[in-house]
């Protein structure tokens, strides 16, 4: 899905009231205290390269700089207009309350999608004993190539980033009903992945666990229509820290890594009172 479509549009309006001196209005006074908000929307992924560790009962290894990308679902009406497989692509979720008339507090789901690169040459350290592969052996400043049969991993159901938000919005100017706004924020939450793992000899497991946290920063521009609409666009980055990704149906198998991430997403979305 083209989200710059969408972000051209916000970028075009805010340059057209700027050009347009005589309509514009610069508010002195924002009347959003106790207000509240909620939007949806989506979001395309990038994610740094990273080391991932894999610990198990008969090994212990590290893969060194993996690369990963995101994985957003082409458009569809059939997927993107239907509430019942609107989780399908890369989301975001959120609600909000404004505290006053500047900041608001607010809890959402990002939900990203984290897939490892295929059939990329990574570095590795470590062992890995009786898995009954060609893979068994110890390595030490070796090189592996990260075929299907050895390695499978993605947080594809996906990389669910749980998160609470405080954040400052702040008017630029207006053009009759329309008012054109500035967001700026920061997050903090924790990580529930469904990491899809096929590692060595073991089945494919894919489950959802609580494996780690997060924190962002976050600014973007908000158009609102007669107060109660709006489109928004947003970039956002962060840190991930999981150091408890399942990667079998055996307890005993866990991986970690950390990663930044940057999160570009337009969402579109209500306001409300609730008295």
């Amino acid at each position: 899905m083209k989200l710059y479509i969408s972000f051209f549009v916000l970028l075009t309006m805010a340059g057209l009231g700027m050009a347009n001196g005589q309509n514009v209005h610069y508010l002195e006074k924002l009347d959003y205290k106790s207000r509240w908000y909620i939007y949806w929307g989506w979001n395309l992924d990038g994610y740094s390269d990273s080391d991932i560790h894999f610990k198990g009962d008969d090994y212990d290894f590290t893969l060194q700089n993996v690369a990963a990308n995101d994985r957003q679902t082409p458009f569809e009406a059939r997927t993107y207009c239907n509430p019942l497989r609107a989780t399908i692509p890369q989301y975001n979720f959120r609600v909000g309350y404004f505290l006053n008339n500047h900041y608001n507090v607010s809890f959402g789901i990002d939900h990203m999608k984290y897939v490892m690169q295929q059939k990329q040459i990574v570095g590795i350290d470590g062992f890995i004993n009786n898995s009954e592969t060609q893979y068994d052996g110890l390595y030490e400043n070796d090189e592996i190539l990260l075929a299907a049969d050895f390695l499978r991993f993605e947080h594809t159901d996906g990389l669910n980033y749980v998160n609470t938000e405080l954040r400052r919005m702040d008017n630029l100017f207006a053009i009759g009903p329309v008012k054109v706004n500035a967001v700026e924020g920061i997050s903090a939450g924790f990580l529930w992945p469904k990491t899809n793992c096929t590692l060595l000899n073991n089945e494919r497991y894919d489950e959802f666990h609580i494996a780690g946290f997060g924190t962002g920063i976050l600014a973007g521009i908000n158009v609102e229509l007669y107060q109660y609409f709006f489109l928004q666009s947003e970039l956002k980055g962060g840190y991930i820290n999981m150091p408890s990704i399942r990667t079998t149906a055996f307890e005993s198998d866990i991986a970690d890594q950390q990663f930044f991430f940057a999160q570009w997403n337009v969402v579109f979305g209500v306001n409300f009172n609730l008295h």
